[in-house]
């Protein structure tokens, strides 16, 4: 996947749903992981050429746990530099938290809610008034599966939501790519390491696995439940029974 390509759905979601408008400040939320560096890398290359004029700062939360490689977020530090997008870390005890202090079965809604709150309380403090997420579209799918298995509710991220409490206004450019677009295109990028002991051992992990094994017999059912999403003249639900 060349960045051309990314750059191409990139600028769809941007402007399908008027992610970026003229003089924003935008701080991008820097995991270390795939997602988010290739939203840092596509987002300053869009910078060229967009026609609104934007600023990006990028934002990496130190969740604290104690085995994480310091010289990988060395490097992140370097490839942020090396783009010209000034980095801000913030270190947290995130991880005590979740898993020594509350030991959560399930931890990945309350290390995401407290790493999003972070992010949002930062992002204000640097005078910024949008943070950009590198959720993908396969998280979007997955996002609503979690939440109908899970908690019987149809839910899932929104392209663009404003936060009432902070004042930010959170975007997702990456909405139209799909994890193994970015996969593929990430790969000469210097990647963290997770230190996190419930990686690949998550609900949304079991919804990936899930989904892969529906598509061996309906090989489009990702493609379908993307589209079911951000089609909202295919929705056929009991409100418009009640309405």
């Amino acid at each position: 996947m060349t960045l051309q390509k990314i750059l191409s759905k990139l600028r769809k979601a941007i402007t399908d749903y008027s992610l970026i408008n003229e003089g924003d400040r935008i701080a991008v939320g820097v995991s270390g992981g795939k997602d988010s560096l290739t939203m840092l890398t596509a987002l300053k290359a869009y910078q060229r050429f967009s026609p609104q004029h934007f600023e990006l700062i990028a934002i990496i939360v130190d969740l604290g746990f104690k085995n994480a490689d310091k010289q990988e977020l060395k490097k992140i530090e370097n490839y942020c530099s090396c783009q010209g997008v000034d980095l801000t870390v913030i270190p947290t005890d995130i991880a005590a938290i979740v898993f020594e202090e509350r030991k959560e079965k399930n931890p990945c809604s309350l290390c995401s809610k407290m790493r999003r709150g972070v992010l949002c309380d930062t992002a204000k403090k640097l005078n910024c008034n949008k943070l950009a997420l590198g959720h993908n579209a396969d998280d979007l799918s997955e996002t609503l599966l979690l939440s109908m298995f899970y908690e019987g509710r149809l839910s899932t991220f929104m392209p663009l939501s404003y936060m009432d409490k902070t004042q930010i206004t959170v975007i997702r450019p990456l909405l139209y790519l799909q994890e193994k677009e970015i996969s593929s295109f990430a790969k000469n990028l210097p990647i963290m390491q997770n230190p996190c002991p419930a990686d690949k051992n998550s609900k949304r992990e079991y919804i990936k696995s899930l989904i892969k094994t529906i598509q061996k017999d309906i090989p489009f059912a990702k493609e379908r439940i993307f589209s079911a999403i951000t089609s909202p003249n295919r929705y056929n639900l009991f409100d418009e029974f009640k309405d």
